[in-house]
């Protein structure tokens, strides 16, 4: 399965989650080339669409935008999801002037695809357009923002509350021209079939099949940008990927090696950082998955890397028990933790636990105080077979130990819903990977996202509650030092690693795939500026970072 969902849980949905994708001929400003042959100065890209036609909508602020919006629009800075670090591109800078409020500097030079300047007003007047028309509002900026002004190149951003967490929520805004946008009629529905941007690329052909995007001369660093154009074919399917040269893709494939390296071993590779921790998730409002001493138990039951293996085909390494995504967030890492948060299978500790719990081993079966066999219910969603894999395993794991394990497989629809409004009792399913500590912990344990059983939450699913670690939250949230930071974020840890409100298993792959045959420069292990994945204003870093090989 394709897992885009593990990358952006806060700033994109479940959907752009679950992922991730007749040809017909396109221009570029090159040469005439299709799918199958295109020019050297030209980028194939695979990971727009999981069916054989496009839908044309290049709104930036719909939920079914196209892929390649993300070329078209530019954001005050683009945040590296890696590493949390922050790019400027509209913006030059921002300065947090307290916790309630960030000044950025808006760039100056910078004109529109149409040939008119961009300036301070244009991003005013996006962010009210998302106040004026909340459907707009996908990153939930006026969650955050009491008002707006500008005074020259200065746009000044007054916060809700003490919130520094949301200067990167309003870094990635994409920002609209307002002489475009203050005459359309109904911005939520319409689909910006001609888009006016700011960005390297502008809309050149487009068929139900197969679209192009072609360089934009006036691009303020337009001198960084190598790929004259972007084809965007509708099918993403692996053989394509490979039999017809694609350069750059997002996509999960079995034996990657052999499939995509295989075919061509001097320019096919591959990066899989993580994007999420893939962890169960238990219902805390029900018996026994309410008792911590239960949680310790089933965490140490069960062996990550095995599950890690299976699941993942070795692509991604296991998790570990700190509610960190690692490398990525490495520097983070509470040193006073055992192992750095790694938890070793241990059936003497799970056992332990569980008799705290009141599970205890008889005759093969771990059995309560009426001597009836211990049955969890896990819920995965149907099609995701990369997470069966991994669940498959753990069954195998938890059964010898005497646990019973069933399998709940709904389709994703209900498993989301499932997910949303608590209806299970323990549910595969991942967080983290926004960029930002904090929003990863919120996302995961703040009180402000509980919702009662059968009301539908949009985060802390295993509705987990506690005046303590809602407190640090708030406290991390108000502060921009980065030695007060790292002495909650240390806490943080503490709190998953000891009170497990869900059970790492292992990390979730951002399934990026490039060719070096006409481009170099791509985001690697090595060079992380970016992440791979293709539907984000990280592209922009990575267009204006490639070189012609």
């Amino acid at each position: 399965m394709n897992t885009k969902h593990l990358a952006v849980r806060a700033v994109a949905a479940l959907a752009a989650a679950t992922m991730a994708i007749g040809l017909a001929a396109c221009g570029s400003t090159d040469a005439q080339s299709g799918a199958g042959g295109s020019s050297s100065t030209e980028i194939l890209f695979g990971g727009d669409n999981g069916s054989p036609t496009f839908t044309k909508n290049f709104n930036p602020f719909s939920s079914s935008k196209r892929t390649g919006i993300n070329f078209i629009y530019e954001p005050l800075m683009v945040v590296n999801s890696i590493d949390g670090t922050e790019k400027p591109f509209l913006a030059t800078s921002h300065k947090i002037v307290n916790p309630k409020t960030v000044e950025y500097t808006i760039r100056s030079g910078v004109k529109w695809s149409d040939g008119q300047a961009f300036s301070a007003d244009d991003v005013v007047y996006t962010f009210n357009l998302l106040k004026t028309n909340s459907a707009l509002d996908t990153l939930g900026v006026w969650q955050h923002i009491a008002s707006i002004s500008a005074s020259g190149d200065t746009v000044t951003f007054n916060l809700k509350d003490n919130d520094v967490p949301a200067v990167k929520i309003i870094d990635q805004q994409l920002i609209v021209p307002q002489h475009i946008w203050k005459s359309v009629k109904d911005p939520v529905k319409d689909t910006n079939a001609t888009p006016v941007g700011t960005g390297p690329y502008k809309l050149g052909t487009y068929t139900p099949n197969q679209y192009t995007l072609t360089k934009n001369a006036s691009y303020w660093q337009a001198g960084k940008v190598a790929a004259t154009s972007i084809v965007f074919p509708a099918s993403n399917k692996a053989l394509d990927m490979v039999n017809k040269g694609y350069d750059w893709g997002y996509m999960y494939m079995n034996d990657v090696q052999k499939t995509w390296v295989g075919a061509d071993k001097q320019h096919n590779h591959y990066w899989f950082p993580p994007g999420g921790t893939v962890s169960l998730f238990p219902n805390l409002t029900k018996t026994p998955y309410n008792n911590v001493n239960f949680r310790l138990g089933l965490s140490n039951a069960i062996d990550r890397a095995a599950i890690a293996k299976d699941a993942e085909e070795g692509y991604v390494d296991a998790s570990t028990q700190t509610g960190l995504l690692l490398p990525n967030q490495k520097s983070w890492v509470n040193s006073s933790i055992p192992n750095s948060g790694v938890v070793k299978q241990s059936k003497t500790t799970a056992l332990k636990y569980f008799a705290k719990a009141g599970y205890t081993e008889k005759g093969g079966k771990l059995v309560d105080s009426t001597g009836k066999q211990l049955t969890l219910t896990v819920t995965v969603p149907s099609g995701y077979s990369d997470w069966l894999r991994g669940i498959e395993t753990l069954q195998t794991q938890l059964s010898a130990i005497g646990i019973s394990v069933k399998l709940n497989q709904p389709q994703p629809a209900a498993y989301t819903q499932a997910l949303n409004n608590g209806d299970y009792d323990l549910i595969v399913a991942s967080f983290g990977g926004t960029g930002d500590v904090y929003t990863d912990y919120s996302n995961l344990l703040n009180g402000e996202f509980y919702q009662p059983v059968g009301t539908a939450a949009s985060a802390n699913f295993e509705r987990y509650k506690n005046s303590t670690t809602d407190s640090l939250l708030a406290q991390l949230k108000a502060t921009s030092s980065t030695t007060e930071q790292k002495e909650i974020v240390n806490q943080l840890q503490e709190v998953v690693y000891n009170q497990v409100p869900v059970v790492g298993m292992f990390y979730g792959g951002l399934w990026g795939l490039y060719s070096t045959k006409k481009f170099t420069g791509w985001p690697t292990e090595k060079n992380p500026y970016a992440s791979p994945s293709t539907w984000t204003s990280q592209v922009l870093m990575v267009v204006t970072n490639l070189k012609k090989a």
